[in-house]
């Protein structure tokens, strides 16, 4: 981008003012994995799998640039309060941006694992982010070294902040936990399932969600005051609304659903393309939601009817699993649908896709960008190693892999999961 982003809104307004507005924003090659709306409303930032971040005109869909950066997918993004932005992605690092720049003004690379989420402090002046690696970092905008919060046992894969300034992570071990200020405690609540995602309303309730596709309220001190849930398909975003009386929960069933937070009443669903909804953002006014998946869109939804703006031009795609009610291998693989699809024209997701996937020497599917670890081992899939890398954990099966960290405690459930594997994956 050569000119500043303020001229490039002024010209595009002025070429498409007379464009109708559109459900949808296409431009991204992969699943758009991350969004963020900035604070006067007017534009969009979007990361994907595809490892790129775009910049939308949100009253246009116009993109107004592209940004490539990161080596590895776009995980996370955030609006700064100084008219700034960050990123962060699965190469680790975090990258700060001034709008109508094309190259990062500052890159925080202290993590050791990938990043997978942002969150900026009340008062503007920290930027704290979630990693792989196990821990959450505080940055200090103005400059200077991070403050490390470890305690997680395994992926830290959210982070928030308390309206007092003190942050909130959740992670693969269960655990929401609440970061005091100077040596106090940590306050640690521990939930029935592995949490992806965490957002906190003006007031202070923590809201959580994860694998079993419940939504969680908790009081500040970590208590839980109510629980609704969505089922059947792992909750992987929440955004609350501006005015903090709903939170929106996007799924990997490719819906979202907008709860009334005082009741827990779910007051309307909205339904996508079938696909996993990776990321979602309330426009500041509280009117419309922003929604990204993996049908690789970035959608415009109104938040009272629930009803796309404008034409949606894409059909709901069946789920790839409808055909498989009372299988329990399905259920079980029902949490893997997120990151694997099970045939070859669909494609590689977050993971490789599976189809053919007995007798394949792992990190050897084409187009798929595996870790360096990955690709040194000597691995063979067969039913037996499958269910080995659930009993066991991905990363003491396959240390360094980007798989979340995951088991499947019963011997049961694993032999489920490889028998359906070996009749949906076959090769034709």
């Amino acid at each position: 981008m050569t000119m500043r982003l303020s001229r490039i809104l002024g010209l595009i307004a002025g070429l498409l003012v007379a464009l109708p507005a559109v459900a949808q924003m296409r431009g991204h090659g992969g699943p758009v994995r991350a969004l963020a709306v900035n604070p006067d409303g007017r534009l969009v930032i979007s990361g994907s799998f595809d490892q790129s971040i775009i910049l939308w005109s949100l009253d246009t869909g116009a993109a107004l640039g592209v940004l490539r950066f990161h080596d590895g997918a776009v995980n996370a993004v955030a609006a700064l309060p100084d008219g700034r932005f960050a990123s962060a992605s699965e190469d680790g690092r975090v990258a700060l941006w001034r709008l109508g720049r094309s190259d990062p003004e500052q890159v925080l690379d202290a993590h050791s694992g990938p990043v997978v989420g942002l969150a900026v402090s009340p008062d503007g002046t920290a930027l704290a982010s979630a990693s792989w690696d196990g821990t959450a970092r505080l940055w200090p905008l103005a400059g200077g070294p991070a403050q490390v919060l470890e305690g997680h046992q395994g992926n830290v894969n959210a982070v928030a902040f308390l309206p007092d300034g003190r942050p909130v992570t959740v992670g693969a071990d269960a655990t929401v936990r609440i970061w005091p200020r100077g040596n106090a405690p940590v306050t640690t609540a521990t939930l029935p399932t592995a949490l992806s995602a965490v957002a906190v309303t003006g007031d202070g309730e923590i809201v959580a969600a994860g694998a079993d596709a419940t939504v969680r309220f908790l009081r500040p001190d970590g208590a839980v005051r109510a629980a609704v849930e969505l089922g059947p398909d792992p909750v992987i975003a929440l955004a609350p609304s501006p005015d903090g009386t709903r939170i929106a929960a996007a799924t990997a069933g490719g819906t979202v659903a907008i709860i009334e937070r005082a009741t827990g009443r779910i007051l309307l669903r909205l339904v996508g393309p079938g696909l996993p909804i990776w990321s979602v953002a309330w426009r500041p006014d509280g009117t419309e939601l922003v929604t990204g998946g993996g049908d690789r869109l970035v959608r415009r939804w109104q938040a009272r009817s629930g009803e796309p703006v404008g034409t949606l031009a894409m059909a709901r795609r069946d789920d790839p699993l409808a055909g498989f009610h009372g299988d329990r291998g399905a259920e079980v693989f029902r949490a893997c649908i997120a990151c694997h699809t099970l045939t070859a024209d669909e494609g590689n997701r977050a993971g490789p896709t599976l189809a053919g996937i007995f007798g394949r020497r792992i990190a050897s599917v084409a187009g798929y960008r595996y870790s360096e670890p990955l690709k040194r081992m000597d691995i063979v899939w067969t039913p037996e190693t499958v269910a080995r890398l659930f009993e066991v954990g991905p990363s003491r099966y396959t240390p360094g892999t980007k798989m979340p960290e995951q088991t499947i405690g019963s011997a049961v459930d694993r032999e489920a999961l490889v028998r359906f594997l070996e009749k949906v994956t076959r090769s034709p």
